[in-house]
């Protein structure tokens, strides 16, 4: 599977943010969903489901750790990758334990996320 082909959805509470990486995403032809919020992201049922999810930490109500957490048992396997601009090692190990793809620092570094979602891709293809 190729990068464009990907589906991934954003959550992350910043309009700015979710806006830009929306950009960057598309303009690399990937299909994206963007979301306010955790629950707004759950509420979407009917939507495709992604092929992965980039979620920030710390958003009001339920956080991305929260959201990973419910994914795991939802969607078994789907990616995530979680997005942070805490230096809270703790929250990254956390993260990752529960097993997301990546932690990745805010600002965003658009390079590695980039890579981050070719090894996605890649994987899909195996």
């Amino acid at each position: 599977m190729a990068v464009a082909a990907l589906i991934v959805a954003i959550v992350d509470d910043d309009d700015g943010l979710r806006r830009a990486l929306s950009s960057l995403l598309r303009a690399e032809g990937m299909a994206v969903r963007a979301f306010e919020s955790a629950e707004a992201f759950l509420a979407a049922s009917a939507m495709e489901m992604p092929d992965a999810v980039l979620t920030d930490i710390q958003m009001p109500g339920m956080s991305g750790l929260d959201l990973q957490d419910r994914l795991s048992r939802l969607h078994p396997g789907l990616p995530v990758l979680v997005m942070t601009a805490l230096p809270d090692r703790p929250l990254r190990e956390r993260a990752l334990s529960s097993g997301a793809v990546t932690v990745l620092d805010k600002p965003i570094d658009a390079d590695l996320l980039l890579a981050r979602l070719q090894g996605l891709a890649n994987r899909g293809e195996d």
